[in-house]
């Protein structure tokens, strides 16, 4: 006889993680705050493949950014040799499809996602292999009202969560100012960081003439003092510059959201020009950035498309929700308005007619598979949550009925209520 092999379970891959009920609910509940928000500001959906041509991520991001040196995960399709990557954040994605459907030609859109994005990096609460974002992005509107809005669009969101501006979430702004003042100021900054090789990591003398602005950026405790010394590159901005950033910083103090400029601010990517910002927290330790963006006027040429002006912020939903319950938001379990007690198979296709009409009328209710006794029937009832249980009983059944036993309000006692009229009594069993 021959031995039957065990087969062997497999495993998630390390760093990518399932989301099961109830924290799948915690997850939707979240996704709707947001479209709610996000709907009263203008911004409609748009879904964009999760593969894209390397090219689209390396054009786009820069060649020397930490997303495409280090983390991005590229690939050779073994069918046809095209060189692929899983999507390491959304603006470039939704940005080649503006370009190859020419959405642009009617004018500005402003435009919103959710979706997985990946990074190959050490994983750790909150930051993962496989991680999920919300982003927006405003595409053909140049001003600084628009950059504004983007921003205050952010402090409602978090109102609406439950979380405090300035106590849970402190906004940080900075301005990039355009290429030829970046320019400008990375000749001086790369003669000051020459000067100070002797307190630069290995990580900051290979980024110091390809990239010296995120040398600024850095996290090592004994670059800290050389970093704030270094030249600002608010001081090499021009009159326009200024002024954007100026006209955004007029709507935000007439709206009443404090921040904080941050000279050292220069996001990770190399889009980015002109408005930048951070929205972050203390409580998540070195996790601190919860909401990041900024203004990306040259992206859509750089990518092939006519040009168009650009702004947007990509928020990390693992992350938000890790900050929502160090603040102790309560999030609402999501569970039944009632619970189905049948005591015999035979009373099931009369019942299930029944709970049909109630689930027409919006009651969620829960049949559960199966004979059991009664008890054990009502046992589940109660650890569903469920406001009531609805027991078909036989006599009940006899007489046209349904029994509604309140589970949570023990002052109310078990009332009856006819079959036939089922959606009109469903109002009853609605949560309030």
């Amino acid at each position: 006889m021959t031995e039957t092999k065990k087969v062997q379970p497999l495993q998630a891959v390390k760093g990518m993680n399932d989301i099961l009920p109830p924290d799948s609910a915690r997850w939707e509940w979240l996704e709707a705050k947001m479209r709610s928000v996000l709907q009263r500001y203008g911004y409609q959906n748009v879904r964009t493949p999760v593969v894209e041509p390397t090219a689209l991520f390396v054009r786009g991001l820069g060649e020397v950014t930490d997303v495409v040196e280090k983390e991005m995960y590229a690939f050779e399709d073994r069918m046809n040799g095209d060189q692929l990557a899983l999507r390491p954040e959304g603006t470039a994605g939704v940005v080649r499809a503006m370009i190859e459907h020419s959405f642009l030609r009617e004018g500005g859109k402003r435009l919103y996602y959710f979706g997985q994005m990946f990074r190959h990096e050490r994983p750790q609460k909150g930051r993962y292999r496989q991680f999920h974002q919300m982003g927006i992005e405003a595409l053909g509107f140049a001003g600084p009202d628009v950059d504004a809005e983007v921003i205050l669009l952010g402090r409602t969101l978090w109102r609406e969560l439950g979380l405090v501006e300035g106590r849970d979430v402190v906004l940080e702004l900075n301005c990039l100012g355009q290429a030829d003042e970046r320019r400008a100021h990375r000749e001086a900054l790369i003669q000051y960081l020459e000067q100070h090789q002797d307190v630069l990591d290995e990580e900051a003398k290979r980024r110091m003439y390809t990239n010296p602005l995120r040398v600024l950026d850095t996290k090592n405790p004994a670059m800290q003092a050389m970093a704030e010394a270094a030249p600002k590159l608010l001081d090499f901005l021009g009159a326009e510059s200024l002024a954007h950033f100026n006209g955004v910083r007029t709507i935000l103090d007439a709206a009443g959201l404090a921040y904080r400029i941050n000279p050292r601010l220069v996001r990770g990517l190399d889009y980015y020009n002109l408005t930048v910002f951070e929205w972050v927290t203390e409580r998540l330790g070195a996790q601190g950035t919860v909401c990041a963006g900024g203004r990306y006027d040259g992206l859509i040429e750089q990518l092939g498309g006519k040009p168009a002006p650009g702004v947007g912020f990509g928020l990390g939903m693992e992350r938000l929700l890790l900050l929502l319950g160090e603040v102790g938001v309560d999030i609402p379990a999501q569970l039944p308005d009632a619970y189905a007690i049948v005591p015999t198979a035979e009373q099931l296709p009369q019942v299930m007619a029944a709970l049909e009409q109630l689930r027409a009328a919006g009651v969620a209710v829960v049949l559960h598979p199966g004979q059991s006794s009664m008890k054990s029937q009502f046992k589940k009832a109660d650890a569903s949550g469920a406001a009531f249980a609805l027991v078909f009983g036989p006599d009940e059944l006899a007489r046209g009925e349904v029994a509604v036993k309140p589970l949570r309000d023990e002052g109310t006692a078990q009332y009856t209520r006819p079959l036939a009229t089922a959606a009109e009594w469903a109002a009853e069993l609605l949560r309030a």
